[in-house]
C-alpha cells in the first residue's frame, strides 16, 4: 500500500484526535457565507517521503499531478505571479484586476542577488550550486520577504526549500508555515517531488528524500466529516513516476514530460469548499 496514505492517515488522526480547535476564538478565515471557517490543528508536523521507494501520491484521492506541477513550474521556472499565465484557477480568489498576486512566490524567485559566483535568482543559484558545489550546506530558497509582506496577496505558505545532496542522491526540505490539509497536503507534497526529481535530473543526481515540515498543519471544521471518510477507504499501491530523460534542461521541462502509470485509486472528492 501507498506510504503516502498510510502518513496521511495517522497525521489527520492525530489532528483529529489530539488536535487544538479554534472555536470561541477569533480567526480570521471565512467560508463564502461569511462564517468563521475554524480548525483542529497540530503544531509541527514532520513527514518524511523517500522518493527511491515510492511516488508519494494520494490514493485515497486522487490527486491532479499535472496541474500540480503546472503550478509549481509556475512559479519555479516561469517565476510568474500573474495568474493568466496559469492554466488553473486556483488563485484567482488572491489576484488583482490585472491577474497579479502582488510580489509573491515567483516574483520573490525572480528577483537577483548578488553571489560570488555571479548576479542570478534564487533557483539558479540553487542549479548552479548543484551542479559545481552539490555538498554545500547552503542551497536553499526562501520567498517570505518581510520587505514585501503589504504587497503580496497572499503571504507565502511554503516558503522555503532547502536542498541537501549525500552521495548522489538530492533531498529536500519543504518548509511551510501553514497548510489546509484535505485541499492543499497532497498537492504540495506532489509538487516538490516532481522538483526534486526535476533538479536531480539536469544535475546528475537521484532523487533522495522530501522532508515536509508544517507549522500549523490544520483542517477545517467543514472538511472533518470529510476526512473521516477518506480514512476509511481502502488504499492500493503508489503509482509508477518518471520523467522524460531527454530533458537536460529545468527550463525545458514541461508538465507533459512527467509520466505517470498504474495510478489506481478512489473515486474524487468534488466541490471541497475552501476558506479565503
Amino acid at each position: 500500500m501507498s506510504k503516502a496514505d498510510q502518513l496521511f492517515v495517522n497525521m489527520c488522526r492525530e489532528i483529529l484526535d489530539n488536535g487544538f480547535s479554534s472555536e470561541g476564538q477569533i480567526v480570521r478565515p471565512r467560508w463564502e457565507d461569511g462564517t468563521p471557517a475554524h480548525t483542529i490543528k497540530t503544531f509541527g508536523v514532520v513527514n518524511r517521503y523517500n522518493l527511491q521507494e515510492e511516488f508519494p501520491a494520494l490514493t485515497l484521492r486522487p490527486t491532479a499531478i499535472k496541474s500540480a506541477v503546472e503550478e509549481m513550474l509556475w512559479i519555479w521556472q516561469k517565476k510568474s505571479n500573474n495568474v493568466n499565465d496559469l492554466q488553473t484557477r486556483i488563485w484567482d480568489s488572491w489576484a488583482d484586476e490585472t491577474g497579479s498576486i502582488g510580489k509573491a512566490y515567483g516574483y520573490q524567485l525572480g528577483i537577483k542577488y548578488k553571489f560570488p559566483h555571479g548576479e542570478m535568482d534564487q533557483v539558479d543559484n540553487v542549479i548552479w550550486q548543484l551542479k559545481n558545489q552539490p555538498y554545500s550546506r547552503r542551497i536553499m530558497t526562501n520567498i517570505y520577504n518581510f520587505n514585501d509582506l503589504t504587497e503580496m496577496g497572499l503571504e507565502p505558505c511554503a516558503y522555503s526549500m532547502t536542498f541537501n545532496v549525500t552521495g548522489n542522491k538530492l533531498n529536500g526540505i519543504l518548509n511551510q508555515r501553514s497548510q489546509d490539509i484535505l485541499a492543499a497536503n497532497n498537492w504540495n507534497v506532489v509538487q516538490y517531488s516532481v522538483l526534486i526529481y526535476m533538479l536531480a535530473q539536469v544535475c546528475d543526481l537521484e532523487p533522495g528524500e522530501l522532508v515536509h515540515v508544517i507549522s500549523d498543519a490544520h483542517i477545517y471544521d467543514r472538511h472533518v466529516p470529510i476526512i473521516r471518510e477518506m480514512l476509511d477507504r481502502p488504499q492500493y499501491p503508489a503509482p509508477k513516476f518518471r520523467l522524460n530523460p531527454d530533458i537536460k534542461d529545468f527550463y525545458e521541462f514541461t508538465k507533459d514530460d512527467i509520466i505517470i502509470e498504474d495510478y489506481e485509486k478512489n473515486p474524487q472528492i468534488k466541490n471541497i469548499p475552501v476558506a479565503i
